[in-house]
C-alpha cells in the first residue's frame, strides 16, 4: 500500500511529465494576483508608455508560448485582457514592417534595430531628453 508521501510524489511526477504542473503553478500565481485586488487598486493608472511597453512584452511572451507568464503579467500589471492591435503598436512606435518582420513580435525588431545600428557604445537619447549610457564592462 502506498504512503501519502509516495502518492504525492507519484501525482507530482505525473503532472510534471504531462506538462500540467507548470501550468497549474502559473494559473495559481495569476489567481493570487487577481485575488489581491487591494494591491491592484493601489497601482497608479497605467500610463500610455507603460501600456505600450507591457503590450510589447505580452506579445513577446505569447509568441514564445509563455502564456502562463503572460497571464500573470496581465493580472499583475492591470493590462486589459484584450490585446492592443499590432498595427496600432507599430504606428505608435513609428516602426515600419515588412512581411518577414510581421511574423515575429515587434520587440524583436526593435532589439535588432538597436543591435545593428552602428556604434552602440555612445549614449542612446530617449524622447524627452533623457539619455541612457550602456553599463561599463567587457562588452564595450
Amino acid at each position: 500500500m502506498a504512503t501519502i508521501t509516495e502518492l504525492k510524489s507519484a501525482i507530482r511526477d505525473t503532472l510534471e511529465s504531462r506538462g500540467v504542473l507548470h501550468e497549474l503553478r502559473a494559473r495559481v500565481r495569476a489567481e493570487v494576483f487577481s485575488a489581491l485586488d487591494v494591491e491592484r487598486q493601489s497601482l497608479p493608472p497605467l500610463s500610455h508608455e507603460n501600456l505600450i511597453i507591457n503590450e510589447l512584452i505580452r506579445e513577446y511572451l505569447v509568441f514564445n508560448r509563455y502564456r502562463h507568464t503572460a497571464s500573470v503579467l496581465t493580472a499583475e500589471s492591470g493590462l486589459p485582457e484584450a490585446h492592443l492591435d499590432r498595427q496600432f503598436l507599430a504606428e505608435e512606435l513609428k516602426v515600419s514592417q515588412d512581411a518577414s518582420s510581421k511574423s515575429v513580435p515587434l520587440l524583436y525588431g526593435l532589439v535588432s534595430h538597436f543591435m545593428n545600428s552602428g556604434d552602440n557604445r555612445g549614449s542612446v537619447f530617449l524622447q524627452g531628453g533623457a539619455s541612457v549610457k550602456p553599463p561599463a564592462g567587457p562588452h564595450q
